[in-house]
């Protein structure tokens, strides 16, 4: 996929687009950015998707806003996955945030993306102040001769997907509710890392993950599956959190893999979450901490059915 940063040139041909943040790329993004592609078959146009950085919360209210599913990296990749051939990177600042929607339509849609149709979802809004709405972009549409098409909601067993919809799953450690919203386990991509060696101390060498979602959309010890180290994903049982036993404060992903000892580090994993065994928790001493992952590790093997 073809990626693009700021306004200063436009884009090669014209294209199809889809405008969103795309948070954790879920089934209703993926049926967006699907419909992309079957109208970009049908009329010549570049499946292209518009998207913001930092996420419009983390610049209104950086104390309040949601914790990220997906880094840009993890975005990208599975938007490309989903179909996207181009994506627009827009810097979202102060100047971006007092664009007036017409403004948006003219000097973004159509003097940078060269839009030819468009497709939203049901509850898209743009411009300064959230202004701008599905029937003033159908309207600019009609006058400046560019197709507006939305899309409504993907529901799973009854549920609207969204963002915040898979964020309250994984908080609450419902991975497989997650998993049916997103549309595949849920999933960190990291390189490991050199740690500071206490899971051979506890018997339990780990591979380390320092982790960019600050804050973590979830927190504990899950079973998960590990691919990047093989043509099949690797079982295992991993903790996602900052450790407070060891008195960390810091992000980090630890992955012991079962009946595996080969030397990983620089390795590029992608990590899938299958189950959550328990919350993290402080422990008094090592010896109960070495007990607990112990216990762990055993009702993760008796998940997999090792």
């Amino acid at each position: 996929m073809r990626v693009f940063r700021g306004f200063s040139t436009p884009v090669p041909a014209p294209t199809v687009l889809a405008v969103g943040n795309f948070d954790g790329v879920h089934r209703g993004h993926a049926a967006l950015v699907a419909r992309l592609g079957a109208v970009g078959r049908d009329s010549g146009l570049t499946p292209t998707v518009l998207t913001f950085e930092p996420h419009p919360r983390e610049f209104f209210s950086p104390e309040s806003a949601p914790a990220r599913l997906t880094t840009l990296r993890e975005k990208l990749e599975l938007l490309a996955e989903c179909g996207a051939q181009q994506a627009m990177l827009c810097r979202f600042d102060a100047r971006f945030a007092a664009l007036e929607a017409e403004d948006f339509i003219d000097q973004v849609l159509l003097g940078v993306l060269r839009v030819r149709h468009v497709v939203v979802g049901d509850d898209f809004r743009f411009g300064r102040r959230r202004r701008g709405d599905f029937t003033l972009l159908e309207q600019a549409g009609r006058k400046r001769g560019f197709v507006v098409e939305a899309m409504g909601s993907v529901t799973v067993d009854g549920e609207r997907v969204s963002s915040s919809a898979v964020r309250e799953a994984l908080a609450g450690g419902d991975m497989e509710r997650a998993a049916r919203l997103v549309g595949r386990p849920y999933i960190i991509d990291g390189k490991v890392v050199h740690g500071d060696k206490v899971g051979r101390q506890l018997g339990f060498r780990t591979a380390n993950i320092r982790i960019k979602h600050n804050p973590l959309p979830m927190t504990g010890v899950f079973c998960v599956e590990v691919g990047g180290l093989g043509e099949r994903p690797l079982p295992g049982v991993a903790n996602l959190g900052i450790r407070p036993t060891l008195g960390g404060t810091r992000p980090l992903l630890e992955i012991h893999l079962f009946d595996f000892d080969s030397d990983i580090y620089g390795a590029h994993l992608s990590v899938r979450f299958v189950h959550k065994l328990r919350d993290e928790q402080r422990f008094p001493n090592f010896d109960a901490l070495q007990a607990q992952i112990a216990a762990d590790a055993a009702a993760a093997r008796a998940y997999f059915k090792l």
